[in-house]
């Protein structure tokens, strides 16, 4: 079994627990465990600029296509030529548009799962200490920290909702239906950070 660097073991000793068994330790176990799920899952997701990435290409060649048709026209006008330019130029638009709001989508993941990652490092950090696992100060600290890390009115709102005692599940409904109504308000449009 490792060993942290103060000497004490590492990883669970919950299928042969010992008189030194400790919840607590299970407890940070479990919680770095979740952050560093969290972590992985934001690597991954970089999968999303590649999206990103292709789109634009794909995007940059339809713009060398109109510019290559509208040199090609030069003096006069065709028809049909500037029908494939509004084509094109359509293409490019409908492109743009799939990779601002994907850039919107990813960029708003990463802030939050890294919320996320920070919340659960201060909650590992709190919990194995003794000194400040047992002071409530400790912990409307660390509450007060993690609110002030929110930056949608709908997170705030659902953080404030489980602190009053609301049922996770139900604040988690009421903030779903919150961002919805945001959307739809919106017209579709999704707020940049």
């Amino acid at each position: 079994m490792a060993e942290q660097n103060d000497g004490t073991p590492r990883g669970t000793e919950a299928h042969a627990p010992d008189l030194a068994w400790s919840q607590v330790r299970e407890t940070v176990l479990m919680l770095e465990l979740a952050a560093g799920q969290v972590d992985a899952a934001m690597r991954d997701s970089n999968a999303s600029v590649n999206v990103l990435t292709e789109s634009f290409t794909a995007m940059a060649g339809l713009l060398d296509d109109i510019d290559r048709k509208m040199a090609a026209l030069g003096e006069r006008v065709l028809e049909p030529e500037i029908g494939e330019v509004r084509d094109s130029a359509r293409q490019v638009a409908q492109q743009a548009q799939q990779s601002v709001i994907a850039f919107q989508f990813y960029d708003r993941l990463v802030q939050r799962l890294d919320h996320v990652c920070h919340s659960l490092a201060s909650l590992s950090e709190l919990v194995n200490s003794p000194a400040r696992r047992y002071n409530p100060s400790e912990w409307a600290a660390l509450q007060q920290l993690i609110a002030s890390k929110y930056t949608m009115v709908e997170e705030r709102a659902m953080f404030d909702a489980v602190m009053r005692g609301v049922p996770v599940k139900a604040a988690l409904e009421q903030y779903m239906a919150a961002r919805m109504q945001e959307v739809e308000a919106s017209g579709g449009d999704i707020e940049l950070f």
